[in-house]
């Protein structure tokens, strides 16, 4: 993603809407367009939202961010019941929290212990897909990019039946606004099968549109500590 200057606004309009058309129709895009100032405009006004986003999530009470991890994991754990039958036998993708990030870490123990097998996406080579390594509570973490823990080389590759995607926003319509890197995307386009893909994220992260661009994939669902806030209809 473009790092270009901030929408002196911060939250809502840009200071140039993609080709005009929010003067119209706030949620108005093509998904189509690939007119090169459209796709600026788009990646300042994302950069916007994540520093906007992420200054909100951080100013939560500690109280308030484990009272939202516990209704999500609650929420989660249900939904696996009902749709997967527990995932058991199924490789279900974490993730380490970092920067506010719902913790999850208590179920992936519990979901392990209840013969879930875990992994976690591990940047192996910049700029190409995630790969996905296993993951038990007797693995020892090394620090990885951006010093987040994740599982040692040593640890197998393994392909998930499910993920988790952290996010730093959502919208109803099943779209994720990640943190830029363009990771999540690149690695669900080569995956195959493709997984089942979860956005975990906050309630107060829903956006009215992140403006898709052609490379933006739809998660199957976003689930946050309100349940379910939005499902992929799968033909």
């Amino acid at each position: 993603m473009s790092d270009d200057s901030d929408n002196p606004g911060g939250h809502g309009r840009f200071a140039s809407p993609p080709c005009y058309a929010g003067e119209i129709a706030p949620d108005y895009f093509d998904p189509l367009a690939v007119d090169p100032e459209q796709a600026r405009d788009v990646a300042r006004w994302r950069k916007a939202e994540r520093t906007r986003l992420r200054a909100e999530r951080m100013e939560l009470s500690v109280a308030n961010r484990k009272a939202a991890g516990e209704a999500l994991a609650g929420h989660l754990r249900q939904l696996l019941l009902n749709q997967f039958d527990g995932a058991r036998g199924m490789i279900l993708s974490a993730y380490w929290p970092i920067k506010g990030e719902p913790d999850l870490r208590s179920l992936i123990g519990e979901l392990h212990e209840a013969g879930v097998a875990i992994a976690f996406p591990v940047v192996e080579t910049r700029f190409a897909p995630l790969i996905f390594r296993r993951w038990t509570p007797e693995t020892r973490m090394v620090r990885g990019d951006w010093n987040i823990p994740v599982p040692p080389s040593d640890s197998p590759v393994v392909t998930p039946t499910i993920a988790l995607a952290p996010l730093v926003g959502w919208t109803e319509d099943g779209y994720r606004l990640g943190y830029g890197g363009g990771y999540f995307d690149r690695t669900l386009a080569a995956l195959k099968p493709r997984p089942f893909v979860i956005g975990i994220g906050f309630d107060e992260a829903r956006l009215s549109t992140i403006y898709p661009q052609p490379h933006d994939i739809r998660l199957d669902m976003i689930l946050t500590e309100a349940g379910v806030r939005a499902q992929r209809d799968i033909a």
